[in-house]
């Protein structure tokens, strides 16, 4: 698997986007493997991607889990999985074509030329690039990366992004045991340990597009957490106990 980049997708309820998603992922000139990590969908979800598996021998993966355990937890299994497997590049990206799959091969680019160790798909580093979203919505968003980024320190724009390139290095270096996030609170603390191991972070602007099918995950419990995550991040490394 040396220089093979591994794309991480954790799905719940995604029957109406993840062939489509498969299909035009395989389809890009950059030679990369998919592995979706099902949360128990009701709708079929990890059927159809047993369906591509056997249209797309070896680089279609599917890890089944039993009901809802969190973003947090399915992208650590898929962490872990690809770090097993000896993939080089490991990616974060969502189902419902709010992430632009064409925008991969700019993301695995930026870590295997050694800008960075972690390239991050930005929404808010070139301005505001988000499409259809409510007002409500892009104040919420908007508001809690300031918050995050002023309490934390991280030095990118767009904290709570959920679509990236990272090196396997960094992986290696972050104890994913002791991740305690699990809604996109989960990204603000990977992003906050890389960069607190010395790890390169780098943001590249990508526009985001609201999702066509399906129904959004974000919850008040997400929005909670990923509140009082960034004090609990921000007082453990002061006192080196991340």
């Amino acid at each position: 698997m040396k220089d093979r980049a591994l794309v991480i997708i954790p799905t719940y309820n995604e029957a109406g986007n993840i062939r489509r998603m498969i299909d035009t992922l395989i389809g890009l000139k950059e030679q990369l493997d998919i592995l979706v990590v099902d949360d128990g969908s009701p709708d079929g979800t990890a059927q159809i991607v047993s369906d591509l598996r056997v249209i797309y021998p070896g680089r279609i993966h599917l890890i089944k889990r039993g009901g809802k355990q969190g973003l947090g937890t399915a992208y650590i299994a898929g962490f872990k999985y690809g770090l097993e497997q000896g993939y080089e590049y490991l990616c974060e990206m969502d189902a419902d074509f709010s992430h632009d799959p064409n925008d991969i091969p700019r993301l695995i680019k930026e870590v295997r030329s050694e800008s960075a160790d972690l390239a991050i798909g930005s929404r808010y580093c070139n301005g505001i690039s988000i499409i259809n979203w409510p007002l409500s919505r892009l104040i919420l968003s908007y508001g809690a990366n300031i918050y995050a980024r002023s309490i934390t320190g991280l030095p990118i724009f767009d904290t709570t992004a959920g679509f990236k390139c990272i090196h396997r290095s960094v992986i290696e270096n972050i104890s994913l045991d002791n991740i305690r996030s699990n809604g996109y609170a989960f990204q603000i603390e990977l992003h906050f340990r890389a960069w607190k191991a010395g790890f390169k972070l780098k943001e590249v602007s990508i526009i985001f597009r609201e999702r066509e099918e399906g129904v959004s995950k974000m919850s008040k419990k997400i929005v909670r957490e990923a509140m009082w995550r960034v004090w609990a991040l921000k007082v453990r490394s002061i006192f080196g106990a991340l």
